[in-house]
């Protein structure tokens, strides 16, 4: 059997891995550079919906990347357009989800992120 210390260092080998497990994902944010983000449709988009909305996502991915994430889930094909909004603005592309989440996070510690098939969020 693996210690933890080698899967998670700075945990101390009597904690179980059940214990980190069970621990409150903020707490365990801070051992593993994982956010929690919520995706949902904006208002009158014309795309489909995902299958969840609750994601995990590495902090070192970058919005292109997830965009595609996101894209393959709703089956999009590559000649419809997507837009994110994050607080009501389209995030760039080349930024890193970790970067959107400190700017953006809610006081719930959740990432908002609403996708639409439209540039203009709402309309």
């Amino acid at each position: 059997m693996t210690d933890n210390n080698d899967v998670f260092p700075g945990i101390s080998s009597c904690i179980s891995l059940t214990a980190v497990c069970k621990c409150d994902l903020i707490n365990v944010q801070s051992l593993l550079p994982i956010l929690q983000v919520i995706v949902e449709k904006a208002p009158k988009a014309r795309v489909p919906d995902l299958d969840k909305r609750k994601y995990l996502v590495p902090s070192d991915l970058t919005v292109g990347q997830f965009y595609f994430l996101i894209r393959k889930r709703i089956h999009l094909r590559p000649e419809d357009a997507l837009f994110f909004f994050v607080n009501n603005t389209i995030p760039p592309t080349s930024a890193t989800m970790g970067q959107l989440y400190e700017d953006n996070h809610e006081e719930d510690y959740f990432l908002y992120v609403a996708y639409s098939d439209e540039s203009v969020y709402g309309k």
